[in-house]
């Protein structure tokens, strides 16, 4: 293993990597929100489904993110 592939690995399990992740997570949700309002407007079920699934599976990343800055142990105030 290259030192930044350590490098980059170590990243994702810090605090500042686990913010960029929910971050983006976050961001993905614009796309999912505009997909979901697209597909009420065209009475697209199948697009509205795949947008409620989409949604829940950022709910979940969110979550699991939000876990491991539990786990890293962050003072952060909003985290409780």
């Amino acid at each position: 293993m290259s030192p930044m592939t350590a490098k980059a690995k170590g990243f994702k399990k810090s605090k500042p990597g686990a913010y960029l992740s929910m971050a983006t997570t976050a961001f993905g949700a614009v796309s999912v929100v505009k997909q979901a309002r697209m597909a009420r407007k065209e009475n697209d079920t199948l697009r509205l489904v795949d947008a409620a699934v989409s949604a829940a599976a950022i709910v979940t990343g969110l979550a699991l993110l939000y876990r491991e800055l539990k786990k890293l142990g962050d003072d952060d105030v909003l985290l409780g």
